[in-house]
């Protein structure tokens, strides 16, 4: 950031105009965006990201513009809620931002991307890489009408015409998996669907917290088919209204952190996965910014706080 000094005839001493500047040679725009990534996270992403065709044995056009913009330009949809096409003058062509953005996707560098980061807080936390425990959740959006037609449903108990997104976090709150149905599934097949992906990605997850719309046969069918234990926390004898549940409370923490990002607060995308890319990404830049947050000291400078688990 460059403070440049300038005398106004009408005030008594100089105005200070802030203007940024890119900070090194991975920019080519100026930092103006809280989407944009600092230098401790592209230091965190760039290494995960694919490499570039042209370094490739394969070979391939040089790419026109540096791969941190382009990020930032997806982070900037996702936490701003806007349309490709109404991405602002400074970022790359919106086709070029969505062309990576897709490629990520489909070649799973988003999954990689997810991941990572959230190894690295638990390891920083003092703990095993992957979980042994975690929560369950889902959550009923309403869809735009650019939801394919045949990939929404109607949810009679939430009232929501839509898509149901089910998701389970490890017990810091961090994204393990993510499953997007029509909202009219249960919960119970949304969690079959999810289980079976978790199964093959974290080996060591053997017990999962959940509410009641989990119980009855599937706790039978994750015991024997998967190893995974569903632990019911049910309701407080007498509850009235929301009140904070042992366990529970973290995935819906991580739920409530997820809608944070405009894009999220309700479905605009065409197919499941495209919605599972999305939450996947606001997820991204929650870990990233929680990895590399760095909370101030009474003095004023920067110290390390490796056990934050807010946002």
């Amino acid at each position: 950031m460059i403070v440049t000094p300038h005398q106004d005839r009408h005030s008594k001493g100089p105005i200070r105009l802030y203007t940024t500047t890119a900070q090194d040679s991975s920019t080519a725009r100026p930092r103006r965006y809280p989407t944009d990534t600092t230098d401790a996270e592209w230091a965190l992403i760039e290494p995960l990201l694919p490499t570039p065709a042209c370094e490739t044995s394969s070979g391939g056009h040089p790419e026109q513009h540096p791969r941190r913009d382009v990020v930032d330009a997806i982070r900037y949809v996702i936490d701003n809620g806007c349309k490709w096409r109404g991405l602002p003058a400074d970022f790359p062509p919106w086709q070029t931002v969505y062309g990576f953005y897709n490629r990520c996707s489909r070649d799973n560098v988003v999954l990689a991307l997810r991941d990572s980061p959230r190894e690295q807080i638990r390891t920083r936390a003092g703990r095993h890489h992957q979980p042994s425990a975690g929560v369950i959740d889902s959550q009923s959006v309403r869809a735009a009408e650019t939801a394919g037609r045949d990939t929404r449903g109607y949810d009679a108990g939430k009232k929501v015409n839509g898509r149901k997104r089910h998701i389970t976090t490890d017990t810091l709150g961090l994204l393990l998996g993510v499953c997007v149905t029509g909202a009219h599934v249960t919960d119970r097949r949304g969690a079959e669907l999810l289980l079976r992906y978790l199964r093959k990605t974290q080996q060591r997850l053997s017990l999962l917290w959940a509410d009641a719309g989990y119980a009855g046969r599937l706790i039978t069918w994750a015991d024997t088919a998967l190893g995974i234990t569903l632990h019911i926390v049910r309701k407080i004898t007498g509850q009235i209204g929301s009140q904070a549940l042992p366990r529970r409370w973290v995935v819906e923490r991580t739920l409530s952190w997820i809608t944070q990002a405009r894009r999220t607060i309700r479905d605009y995308e065409r197919l499941p996965a495209h919605s599972e890319t999305v939450i996947n990404w606001a997820a991204i830049t929650l870990m990233t910014r929680q990895l590399t947050h760095q909370p101030r000291s009474k003095t004023g400078t920067e110290v390390p706080h490796p056990h934050r688990c807010a946002r």
